[in-house]
């Protein structure tokens, strides 16, 4: 063999485990890394990977609508495999972006991106929230729950509606009291319009409320708590933010989305994922910090209306697949 191949078969024995290594990336979405909710969830996911592993990742926080191309495109480029992102917005830009680099990896959570070379998981989020519904049906002693959603898009309204679903079904003749904080990304991280929301449905008689508002939900959690209501959280488990004030919180498993994209590299597969409640993609939390909140009746409930949707007795809703609410 002439020097030069034997150069060549070392370089290219060199290269495969390197390119095998790559490093995964993930994108937060605005409302920032530390939100508390559903961006902080992805990060946890991530260092969870990077503890377990030793390995590291790339990462990138959205400033701007603006930046989301460049974004990907950036990582795209430096190598970066699999490319992460959290939340519905990325999803035009993805579509665009993603057949220009034919050998990297993409995961969207929150959207579908009908792309080769595209992950996309979406969550049963309604299914979490009926169950929220029915606790909250259970905890309220004026007979009025409240939901504050951040920006109105079909999304926020499957949590919405699944919430509403549920108190309904606990309570047929309880009222629930509807707001979200803005019609653009900013309405995320608003959490002094997330206060003033919470003070108006309380004084609508709102003694439980439920935010899906990502970091302005920070803003209703602590409203709730000085008011002395309860709340809901959302994404993240939210609990221990205001001990035997938050009476649960719809947890999606976010975290565990991007650990299993970031232990999968490469290999992950392309495709729709569904989490939902029979996966644990979907759950409602219970831990020390809203032991006493929880009564075993309310255990109870709870465990039978996941029984029930997990065997089809009860159907939740998905307002993706049919933009009503009926049971509001």
């Amino acid at each position: 063999m002439s020097l030069m191949k034997s150069l060549l078969a070392g370089a290219c024995l060199t290269l495969l485990p390197l390119a095998a290594l790559a490093d995964p990336a993930l994108i937060f979405d605005l409302g920032g890394k530390f939100d508390k909710s559903f961006n902080e969830a992805a990060y946890n996911g991530a260092e969870r990977w990077k503890a377990e592993t030793g390995g590291s990742y790339k990462e990138l926080e959205m400033q701007s609508e603006a930046m989301r191309e460049q974004a990907l495109r950036r990582l795209a480029q430096s190598g970066a495999n699999p490319i992460v992102m959290t939340g519905f917005a990325f999803g035009e830009v993805l579509n665009k972006v993603a057949p220009d680099y034919p050998d990297t990896k993409f995961v969207i959570i929150d959207m579908v991106v009908e792309q080769p070379n595209v992950q996309s998981i979406v969550f049963t989020e309604e299914q979490g929230s009926y169950l929220a519904g029915v606790l909250a049906a259970q905890a309220s002693k004026s007979g009025t729950v409240g939901f504050i959603g951040g920006m109105d898009i079909p999304l926020i309204h499957k949590f919405e509606c699944g919430y509403a679903q549920g108190f309904k079904a606990a309570k047929p003749d309880g009222k629930l009291i509807i707001n979200y904080t803005g019609t653009t990304p900013a309405a995320w991280n608003d959490p002094v319009k997330g206060g003033e929301l919470v003070r108006a449905q309380i004084s609508q008689g709102a003694d439980v409320i439920y935010a899906a508002a990502g970091g302005t939900g920070i803003g209703v959690l602590q409203a709730a708590a000085d008011a002395g209501i309860l709340s809901i959280g959302v994404d993240s488990n939210q609990n221990h933010l205001h001990p035997g004030k938050v009476l649960t919180s719809m947890v999606k498993g976010v975290d565990n989305s991007v650990y299993e994209a970031f232990k999968a590299g490469a290999e992950i597969q392309p495709g729709v994922k569904v989490m939902d409640l029979a996966s644990g993609g979907v759950s409602v939390a219970m831990d020390e910090s809203n032991k006493p909140l929880i009564s075993d009746e309310m255990t109870a409930a709870v465990e039978a209306a996941t029984k029930a949707i997990v065997g089809g007795e009860i159907k939740v809703h998905d307002y993706m697949t049919d933009n009503t609410c009926p049971v509001e």
